[in-house]
């Protein structure tokens, strides 16, 4: 098998996680659920379902694309993963690792996605929800643009309809 396979990303503590909320779902963590789960870890950056099948797949596993959706979707549940739409149709997934929230700058041209954080835009966030004694829970920055390899190339009827299509 191929290293996707074999040199697991995912921490004990990620695992144990994850079996606790299946066990109290009474569902079981099987060898596809794990496959899965360290596949998801392996990933640095935003994936679809159809591209971590496409993955386990090359690997050499036989993990169904049914079980890829459904797993996910537990994942989601427990935290594990985040899912977001990036301006998309269809749902992109993110390990969710110990690391410091981020948001996303997401190209319309080429749909490439940076990842950023920025402290003082953090804390105006914050200072906005207080003012307005608002509790923050959660928060998720999409910023659409152009990235520096698409500004002057993209069609602007393309990026105007992709605008319209935006799916936040």
């Amino acid at each position: 098998m191929t290293q996707l396979l074999e040199a697991p990303k995912t921490s004990p503590a990620e695992v144990t996680r994850l079996e606790s909320f299946l066990r109290a779902k009474n569902l079981k963590l099987t060898g596809e659920r794990r496959i899965i789960l360290d596949a998801i870890f392996r990933h640095e950056s935003h994936f679809d379902a159809e591209t971590l099948h496409a993955d386990l797949k090359e690997a050499g596993s036989d993990v169904s694309r049914a079980t890829v959706y459904r797993t996910l979707d537990l994942m989601v549940q427990a935290g594990l993963v985040r899912k977001n739409s990036l301006g998309s149709s269809h749902a992109n997934y993110e390990a969710a690792r110990n690391d410091d929230h981020h948001d996303h700058l997401i190209c319309l041209g080429c749909n490439h996605v940076i990842e950023f954080f920025q402290p003082a835009l953090e804390a105006m966030q914050e200072q906005v929800c207080q003012s307005h004694h608002f509790q923050l829970v959660h928060h998720s920055l999409q910023i659409f643009g152009l990235c520096p390899n698409c500004q002057g190339k993209a069609d602007e009827s393309v990026i105007r309809n992709r605008v319209a299509q935006l799916h936040t």
